[in-house]
């Protein structure tokens, strides 16, 4: 038995009734949802779409760091995406390190990571600011494209607008 042996079988079970094989490579409604890792959120179901509709990116704490901006690019020019969702979430760990935090617990492991940003979060609304402020402003995606943010509360379900 491996560490894995649960998810191959979880896996084979889904196969077995697997409808999506139609599906294109293109988000059927225009929209990328840059969204934080906790599995507490599930970005198709809250936000009333199917498999196929969105481009999906996740990242610890929902930023937009260069890797978000060039799949961005990528789904604005490849892949159908005309406008853009930022979506962080209440309780979130990133809000509850700072970068020092983070260097500090994996220095005590013996691993140096002082050359890594972690993007941590001392200000949600600040970041998520920046963030749109970095999509909107960007020389590689489209001037005017619609984007925008809300915060996800993980307890009620509901987004919260962003303060522009």
């Amino acid at each position: 038995m491996t560490a894995f042996d649960d998810l191959f079988a979880a896996n084979a079970k889904y196969a077995e009734t697997f409808g999506d094989s139609g599906l294109s490579g293109r988000a059927a409604r225009g929209l990328a949802v840059v969204t934080c890792m906790d599995s507490r959120i599930d970005p198709l179901g809250l936000l009333g779409l199917q498999p196929g509709d969105a481009k999906i990116l996740r990242n610890a704490g929902a930023r937009v760091t260069d890797d978000v901006l060039r799949t961005l690019v990528l789904a604005v020019y490849l892949l159908g995406v005309e406008r853009v969702l930022v979506m962080p979430h209440t309780d979130c760990g990133m809000t509850k390190a700072t970068d020092d935090d983070v260097h500090a617990l994996t220095q005590a492991r013996g691993v140096d990571t002082r050359s890594l940003d972690f993007h941590t979060v001392p200000d949600q609304q600040e970041a998520l600011r920046h963030d749109l402020t970095r999509i909107r402003t960007s020389p590689f995606l489209p001037q005017g494209m619609p984007v925008t943010g809300a915060i996800y509360d993980v307890r009620s379900g509901r987004l919260l607008p962003a303060e522009d």
